[in-house]
């Protein structure tokens, strides 16, 4: 028995850490590191000890053994990159280098506890309040405006994907940490100001994500029934922000532009059965509409060809199993096809081989001769402008020799997330993040960023255990060079503040 690392991996790489037999591949130290989809465990050199297993916060690893329906694929995936990486077999002890002593991430152990404001409680704040508890005597200050704590894993992951959410329970640890205090429903900038956070700690981090979604810049964009998918997934998620009814689910055909695993998910759960959802963390208002739901069929749209999509293989493969779900791929332009055949075992449209290809007649609607609830995979096309009158009634798309219009009740655009200007802190139109030289705010002494609002919104929750090692590097580092500013007022002065604002 080997074990193999399914869909849900986060590429944190805490299994490298803890193999044994260095069998899993590609390490941080190595170049393909954060641009694989998956880690991958090499079943030549796996001694079955199951430790990856015990360590991976997100409960990806699993015995090959025990795989059950599309799960199976990945016991191939896992060997099948070995074999076209040429990795030979590892199966020696996993020895680390011995060098001098570093205080990079550690500070001397004369200097005193710093105090530590995060902003933000996802997986970038929260990765970095682990690297300070654990590796220092910091003390930390958690805020967030929201009630609730958890970020994009509370309010961003897809409710069927709980083994990814429980990432959260192992996040959560740290909020109850004996030198921790949390701050929710707490907003920087409306209720206590940044100069206000900063003068009552030693430095700031913030980790405040990419808060809005990005725009098609197409006439109609803004007409009801043309949504972000960034709002529909709070939605489902229960957020705060989002009224239980933003979402009406009465068409038969959802358009979703963009083809990211955002796109993905957003497709999933319209076409899933409610009946497997509601065992599930998603909101009761979502699952009582998704009861009510009359869509049939949902169109992904992405300019680019499928030998260029933006989603990962590991989200394709769990739709290819989706019961009473059909893919289909719309074969509008012959390019699409001849990508697929001519894909070879590692490429991104290789695994859309054996999907169903037909160039779609969009006068048909969707439930048309008792069809089973599908999704249409339409590549090399974009939306020229969502038409209707008071509300959403069609699209008008590029691809072949027309602009044909798809109808549809509902637009989600998923075309990627942006980040938000944060009040004192300067702040990049262009990229939509926050000046910063390794984590360092431009400008502004003691002030850090990390996560989305440090790199732009790339990479999924382990690809911020990096991001975060970074920052925490270079808050340390100016702590022991005395460059953070020395704050004026302490935690308990911070206590008095937030209460007299929150009255």
């Amino acid at each position: 028995m080997a074990f193999a690392i399914t869909q849900t991996c986060c590429n944190d790489a805490t299994c490298v850490s803890v193999c044994p037999v260095n069998c899993i591949h590609p390490t941080p130290e190595e170049r393909a590191f954060g641009s694989t989809e998956l880690l991958h465990i090499d079943p030549r050199a796996c001694i079955d000890c199951g430790a990856c297993a015990d360590a991976c916060p997100v409960d990806a690893v699993l015995p090959v053994d025990r795989l059950t329906g599309g799960q199976r694929e990945y016991a191939r995936i896992n060997a099948a990159y070995f074999e076209q990486t040429g990795t030979p077999a590892r199966s020696g002890p996993n020895l680390h280098a011995w060098g001098a002593p570093s205080f990079d991430r550690v500070l001397p152990p004369d200097f005193g506890p710093l105090r530590v404001a995060i902003v933000g409680t996802g997986p970038a704040g929260m990765y970095a309040a682990r690297d300070l508890l654990l590796h220092t005597r910091a003390e930390v200050t958690f805020v967030d405006r929201l009630p609730v704590a958890g970020g994009l894993v509370r309010y961003g992951v897809a409710p069927d994907h709980p083994a990814t959410k429980k990432v959260g329970e192992t996040f959560a640890r740290f909020l109850t940490h004996p030198r921790a205090r949390t701050y929710l429903g707490l907003d920087v900038g409306a209720d206590v100001t940044a100069a206000e956070l900063a003068a009552h700690h030693d430095a700031v981090i913030y980790a405040v994500g990419a808060g809005t979604d990005r725009r098609l810049g197409v006439p109609g964009e803004d007409r009801p029934g043309s949504v972000p998918a960034t709002t529909f997934v709070a939605w489902y998620n229960a957020h705060p922000e989002v009224a239980p009814d933003a979402v009406d689910l009465s068409c038969e055909r959802v358009v979703v532009v963009g083809n990211g695993n955002v796109a993905l998910d957003v497709a999933r759960m319209l076409v899933t059965d409610p009946k497997t959802l509601a065992g599930t963390g998603i909101a009761g208002h979502a699952l009582a509409e998704l009861r009510r739901s009359k869509v049939r069929e949902v169109v992904l749209l992405g300019r680019r060809g499928p030998e260029d999509a933006a989603y990962t293989r590991p989200e394709v493969l769990a739709l290819k199993h989706l019961p009473g779900v059909d893919l289909l791929i719309d074969d509008h332009d012959p390019r699409i096809g001849a990508a697929v055949d001519a894909s070879g075992a590692g490429d991104k449209a290789a695994v859309l081989r054996g999907v169903a290809r037909e160039a779609v007649d969009w006068s048909l609607p969707p439930g048309a001769a008792g069809r089973r609830r599908r999704i249409v995979f339409r590549f090399r096309s974009s939306p020229v402008a969502v038409c209707g009158g008071e509300e959403t009634r069609a699209v008008r798309v590029t691809g072949g020799t027309a602009e044909p219009e798809i109808p549809a009740g509902l637009v989600l655009r998923a075309i990627g997330h942006r980040g938000v200007a944060q009040a004192g802190l300067p702040f990049d139109e262009t990229t939509g993040t926050v000046p910063h030289e390794r984590g360092r705010v431009a400008g502004r002494p003691g002030t850090y960023v990390v996560g989305w609002i440090k790199r732009g919104p790339s990479g999924g929750i382990g690809a911020n255990r990096a991001c975060a090692a970074e920052t925490v590097g270079s808050l340390l580092a100016d702590a022991v060079a005395g460059a953070l500013p020395a704050p004026a007022g302490g935690p308990r002065a911070f206590r008095r503040l937030v209460r007299r604002r929150r009255r």
